[in-house]
């Protein structure tokens, strides 16, 4: 079994940690529709449309 040849500063430890508890925002695509940010994969919900057809019907 592998062990370590000098112990982790808790510093490093730590900050390895927190980089999972960063809050990043969302991606975002435009709707080749009506050119409004939607989020990918998912209907716009602007127009209602998703992959070239009309998905919803939005008022």
């Amino acid at each position: 079994m592998a062990v370590p040849k000098k112990k982790t500063s808790k510093s490093k430890s730590r900050s390895r940690r927190a980089s999972n508890w960063v809050l990043r925002s969302p991606a975002r695509s435009l709707c080749p529709q009506c050119n409004r940010a939607k989020l990918p994969h998912v209907v716009c919900p602007n127009c209602g449309w998703y992959r070239g057809r009309q998905a919803l019907e939005v008022e």
